[in-house]
């Protein structure tokens, strides 16, 4: 398996702005590792601050936010309505605690619980300034970058091989990276690491962050929870999954993630917190999300997503010079089509949004994301699609 290992300068304040990655384009394979790199700001460096709510403008067909969009169950609702006539006083975090510390069978001091999942990455970006060699495996999410070059880290990315499948082949870390970032499954790519690889990068010394967004979307055959979560190991030192609330049950909106981890790094983190940086409502959500009853939810709308999936990748495999990244296992599917480049534009002026590819490192003009919907929309887009690529 192939990848490449690139240097980029931090940015933030005090910085000039960020200097070029030298990331290898899209569709060309990976030759070998490179070093920092420094020199003028590149005007292809990808722009990490772009994400898909700026794609889905009125009027379009939403396919690049991966939020799921349906009524919320009155088990969530409820409790959300009840806490907005408890806003006077300050929020209490503890029962959300131990209840999101019961699903993962963890004591309470293993959770930490945040603003979202983009606060999480915040806020490991500034307890561990005394980071000396992060590494950011991508494609990913751009927003763990993000936050490190912001809290004034120098970030090296390990870039994944689209003819590999964007797998990972856990000896291309580094052995002396002290912060390793990666998504599973990974967005963009949907891609579905093997716990046992991710594991495999877990050391002493190191702080192994595993973006756990999406993993409530994931199902396998005969595999009764989340397949490859390391969200209940608590054996791999330096471990920290990252969790969302936000996708499943569409509280986008809301505001609300969490951290899994060693008490003592979830300290850290902690005190880099603001005071009651969770709301009330939030709060209340992430309770309710963390019933058996949510939990069995999640596993029945993870089963129909798997179909509506299969739906998509299937149309998907019927279009001409159209390939898929990988196998998805995911909300989401990455495509790629040779000379694309503007088809997101067409696309637009047909009444359909869909999220671009160039702004995640390691890919370009040629990739676009692609939410997983209902086999109705699906068949509507690939028809448009099919006509735009037709012509």
């Amino acid at each position: 398996m192939r990848g490449q290992l690139i240097g980029t300068p931090p940015s933030g304040a005090g910085n000039e702005p960020a200097p070029a990655t030298g990331a290898t384009p899209a569709g060309t394979p990976p030759t070998g590792a490179a070093g920092p790199v420094a020199g003028a700001t590149d005007p292809h460096e990808p722009d990490l601050g772009h994400h898909g709510d700026v794609e889905a403008t009125p009027g379009l067909v939403d396919l690049a936010v991966n939020v799921r969009r349906a009524p919320m169950p009155d088990w969530l609702a409820d409790p959300v309505i009840a806490a907005l006539g408890d806003l006077a006083a300050y929020p209490d975090p503890a029962p959300a605690r131990a209840a999101v510390a019961a699903r993962h069978g963890r004591p309470p001091e293993e959770v930490l619980l945040t603003a979202g999942a983009a606060e999480g990455f915040v806020l490991i970006a500034r307890a561990l300034r005394d980071a000396r060699r992060p590494v950011v495996v991508h494609p990913q999410f751009t927003e763990p970058e993000a936050a490190l070059r912001a809290a004034g880290h120098r970030v090296e990315r390990l870039l994944l091989d689209p003819a590999d499948g964007f797998r990972l082949d856990p000896a291309r870390v580094p052995a002396d990276a002290d912060l390793v970032m990666i998504g599973n499954p990974t967005n963009p790519t949907s891609v579905l690491h093997p716990a046992a690889a991710l594991a495999a990068l877990a050391r002493p010394g190191r702080v192994l962050v595993v973006d756990e967004a999406f993993a409530d979307t994931t199902l396998a055959p005969g595999v009764e929870g989340e397949p490859e979560s390391l969200a209940a190991r608590r054996d791999l030192p330096g471990l920290v999954v990252v969790r969302s609330l936000t996708k499943t049950w569409g509280l986008a909106g809301l505001r609300i993630g969490y951290l899994l981890g060693e008490a003592g790094l979830l300290a850290r983190f902690a005190a880099a917190q603001p005071l009651w940086a969770v709301s009330t409502p939030a709060l209340a959500a992430a309770t309710a999300c963390a019933s058996p009853a949510a939990v069995a939810a999640e596993r029945a709308i993870a089963a129909r997503l798997a179909a509506d999936r299969d739906h998509l990748v299937a149309r998907l495999s019927g279009l001409p010079g159209v390939r898929m990244a990988g196998h998805p296992a995911s909300a989401f599917v990455l495509i790629h089509r040779p000379g694309a480049d503007g088809l997101r534009e067409r696309l637009r002026e047909r009444g359909w949004a869909v999220r671009r590819g160039d702004t995640f490192p390691g890919l370009g003009p040629d990739w676009l994301r692609i939410a997983v919907r209902d086999p109705a929309t699906t068949d509507a887009f690939i028809g448009v699609l099919a006509e735009i690529l037709e012509a």
